[in-house]
């Protein structure tokens, strides 16, 4: 299946809608404003919250977790490397990696060493757009609250340099 997910820079608020490829509304992500911390919410078109994406302060490199019905289900930690981004996803759904290109714009996510999807990022004028193409098996909500991460941590880089 692939998504859009397009963020608007320029924007008070982390909410934005998670399109299909024939740009169809599928997911909704809300942030919480002026909150300390990344605090945000992936819900379906209903408002019924299928994951909760929280970052953990005060942590060397960026740490966030991932809840679902309130149980810690992920732990998204961003490894030390010199020239690709790269995370490692300790979840219940199984041992995840996330690897990036030298730009960070271009992540591959893996589970047991095995693609279950690719990120890409798009420029357009007010907004950053992510194409992701998930495997139809996989968990699509879950794998789309980790490309969330990604988002946020290379999001909050660049405003922290």
């Amino acid at each position: 299946m692939r998504y859009q997910i397009r963020q608007r820079i320029f924007s008070l608020s982390d909410s934005f809608t998670i399109k299909d490829e024939i740009d169809e509304p599928k997911f909704i992500v809300k942030g919480r404003v002026f909150s300390l911390g990344d605090k945000l919410s992936l819900q379906d078109l209903y408002g019924n919250e299928l994951f909760y994406i929280e970052q953990k302060l005060f942590k060397f490199l960026p740490e966030y977790h991932i809840y679902q019905n309130g149980i810690l289900v992920a732990k998204v930690k961003k490894e030390f490397t010199f020239f690709k981004p790269k995370f490692f996803i300790d979840s219940q759904y199984g041992a995840f990696d996330m690897t990036g290109d030298i730009i960070g714009y271009n992540f591959q996510i893996t589970r047991n060493g095995i693609k279950v999807a690719t990120v890409n990022k798009k420029w357009f004028a007010f907004s950053d757009t992510y194409g992701v193409e998930i495997d139809d098996s996989e968990n699509q909500a879950f794998l789309l609250a980790l490309v969330i991460v990604i988002d946020q941590v290379i999001h909050d880089n660049k405003h922290n340099h």
